[in-house]
């Protein structure tokens, strides 16, 4: 077997079920998951109306780099959202259909990392565990950068060594982070692309989440628009990871698409070659109809605002929680240890959150989720609701 799958963690929901084992929650109140990250609003009925009309195409085999229609659509997107020229974004050469960006994530660092080097994958911290596990597998050494409220939960890229940064092959970002919401500005992306250039790494922009924010008239910046901006028209260096998972409330359809660095891209594609992981024909038409579509986006997000103003209004007085800035997460201080606060309010509540330390990893000294908890507003508003007043009742009861 591959050594390296001995240095893999075991999943953040893998303990918390440890941790929940033995408790009985109390039988007269439903439980409520706040633990996990899947979207449970309505998937748009156009999109199962697109992937049901499509189904003669699962007689075909698809194509790795996906449907011309499917490219294109990617590419208006981009060009739309990220203020692109549609002169410098090629729906042939710089965007691939992928999977869900778990997947594209995971091969990602697969592909590009020369495990002959003495190789570092530098990831936020806390971080999306798939990351360590990419790094892991690719026979490299993750990096963690702990992202703290003193820096407003983004790393402090200039504070890390020279001799960190010459070793680097793969920097993975996240914006809007998880958990935080934290959202990274155009001139630090801009910084990171300069940093990319004078140690010859990629960059991995989780950008997921990209379309969930609080202020309808700042959608979070992109990797791809800051290289723009700054004339970098051929996006040197820089690959971002965007998901209809989250935008359009479609964790099954596990569809994604990652687009960049022409170059970087076609080895990526010859690697996805191998890795044999087309996208379904009906996916890929449904996929289509998704991008092309803003209406059901914006009502997603107003969506989560009720939800945020509402969970957050109850919470307030009895934690330091506020909404952040993107994202569909909450990540609170907590008056106690992470692990026994979430054992507890399962036990006394019924609500299932996620203790912080399972998200992050010891590192220059300090846990950056210890004494954290993140909670996934994605139930309906009434069940956050009813979530945040068991929450307040279990604080006051300490």
């Amino acid at each position: 077997m591959n050594p390296d799958l001995n240095r893999l963690q075991p999943y953040p929901f893998e303990k918390l079920a440890k941790l929940k084992a033995g408790c009985q929650p109390p039988a007269d109140r439903a439980h409520i998951a706040l633990s996990i990250g899947e979207p449970k609003h309505a998937t748009p009925a156009f999109i199962h109306e697109a992937l049901t009309a499509n189904l003669a195409g699962l007689a075909n085999y698809p194509v790795t780099r996906g449907s011309e229609a499917l490219r294109n659509a990617i590419a208006a997107w981009l060009i739309r959202r990220f203020s692109l020229s549609d002169r410098d974004i090629s729906a042939d050469r710089n965007i691939l259909p992928v999977n869900g960006t778990r997947e594209a994530l995971f091969s990602f660092a697969q592909a590009v990392v020369d495990r002959s080097r003495d190789a570092l994958v530098l990831m936020p911290n806390p971080f999306y565990q798939i990351y360590e596990g990419a790094a892991y597998l690719a026979g490299a050494t993750p990096w963690f950068m702990n992202s703290t409220e003193e820096n407003q939960f983004i790393p402090e890229f200039d504070r890390i060594p020279d001799e960190v940064w010459k070793r680097c092959q793969l920097l993975f970002i996240c914006s809007p982070g998880n958990p935080t919401g934290a959202v990274t500005s155009t001139e630090t992306l801009q910084q990171l692309i300069e940093l990319a250039d004078r140690h010859d790494f990629i960059i991995a922009s989780d950008e997921c989440y990209s379309e969930l924010y609080t202020d309808e008239d700042k959608p979070p910046a992109g990797l791809l628009g800051a290289a723009q901006a700054m004339g970098r028209t051929d996006y040197a260096r820089c690959v971002v990871f965007h998901s209809l998972s989250k935008r359009s409330n479609a964790p099954g359809l596990r569809s994604g698409f990652v687009a960049g660095d022409a170059k970087v891209l076609e080895k990526f594609l010859l690697y996805r070659t191998y890795h044999g992981c087309a996208m379904p024909p009906p996916t890929q038409a449904a996929s289509t109809a998704a991008w092309q579509d803003e209406e059901h986006v914006r009502e997603n997000r107003e969506l989560y605002r009720q939800k945020f103003r509402a969970v957050v209004e109850l919470l307030s007085p009895v934690l330091n929680v506020s909404i952040p800035a993107g994202g569909f997460y909450l990540w609170p201080k907590t008056p106690l240890d992470d692990t026994e606060f979430t054992r507890m309010l399962f036990h006394q509540q019924n609500v299932t959150v996620l203790p912080g330390s399972y998200l992050s990893r010891e590192a220059h000294g300090i846990n950056p989720g210890h004494q954290r908890i993140r909670m996934a507003l994605v139930a309906e508003t009434r069940e956050c609701i009813d979530a945040a007043q068991r929450i307040r009742t279990f604080i006051e009861s300490l």
